[in-house]
């Protein structure tokens, strides 16, 4: 479970890099080929991923393969792990927290 979630932080980061306003193609390759080595890609697969990170250096335009690759990557771990990953409660724990507030604080 623990490089599921390196593997949730890893694609926070590259989501975050690509939504981001500093759009740094050395991040993102280093997200893609970190997530590639975690998850133990075949030589065949991290060559295909280097090849289309070069493209979209060339075309100045991520490549479409990259995304469809960290959205599958995303797609095939735990949803608790990415929650984490991306901070986010769940609704129970979330519920507790405004039920230990009382109405006469406010």
């Amino acid at each position: 479970m623990g490089g599921e979630i390196f593997q949730a932080q890893i694609l926070r980061n590259f989501f975050d890099t690509i939504t981001g306003t500093d759009r740094n193609l050395t991040r993102i390759y280093m997200c893609v080929i970190s997530l590639a080595k975690l998850r133990m890609e075949s030589p065949e697969k991290v060559t295909f991923l280097v090849d289309q990170l070069k493209k979209s250096k060339q075309q100045r335009e991520l490549s479409i393969d990259i995304l469809d690759y960290m959205a599958d990557c995303a797609l095939q771990l735990e949803m608790n792990v990415v929650q984490t990953a991306f901070g986010v409660k769940e609704v129970g724990e979330m519920v507790q927290d405004f039920n230990t507030i009382s109405l006469d604080s406010l």
